[in-house]
């Protein structure tokens, strides 16, 4: 069973820290949590997403930018990423995780892009295709815990 979440991107200032605030909304009884690939730690969210999340009801305030190492992964029952790519590094980086590494678009066939530079639209655009990735995410794992709910009956 899925309890933990490790949410992962670039910078750990724009999509993770969004993404891990609307699943810890949606998932309140799992840990969630989130980490980049080449943050710059200790920096705050950015102001944009920070912004969007203050209108979905999250509080980014307090995030502050890490870096994803080996505790972090090994913590996380499941790990998210935003793109292939960093699907792709975080399997090198993390050989041992392969089979929990998955991307937040995966089953929607989806990339989240990188918003870092870009306009406001950009960002709200990034934040639906991650809203998406998440109502995707949250039916498989419905899905997961009512047939693992069903077999521990038998």
């Amino acid at each position: 069973m899925i309890h933990s979440i490790l949410v992962i991107c670039t910078g750990n200032i724009c999509r993770s820290p969004m993404a891990a605030g609307l699943l810890q909304r949606a998932l309140p009884g799992y840990a969630v949590s989130s980490a980049g690939l080449a943050p710059p730690v200790g920096a705050p969210a950015d102001p944009r997403a920070a912004l969007l999340l203050a209108r979905e009801g999250c509080d980014l305030a307090g995030h502050r930018a890490r870096a994803v190492d080996n505790s972090l992964v090994n913590a996380a029952d499941l790990v998210l990423v935003m793109d292939y790519d960093q699907r792709t590094e975080m399997a090198r980086q993390f050989p041992h995780a392969r089979g929990k590494i998955y991307r937040i678009g995966e089953f929607i066939q989806v990339d989240v892009p990188d918003p870092y530079g870009c306009s406001q639209n950009m960002f709200s655009i990034v934040l639906e295709l991650i809203k998406l990735g998440i109502a995707s995410w949250l039916t498989q794992l419905e899905t997961t815990e009512a047939a693992t709910s069903h077999g521990d009956a038998s």
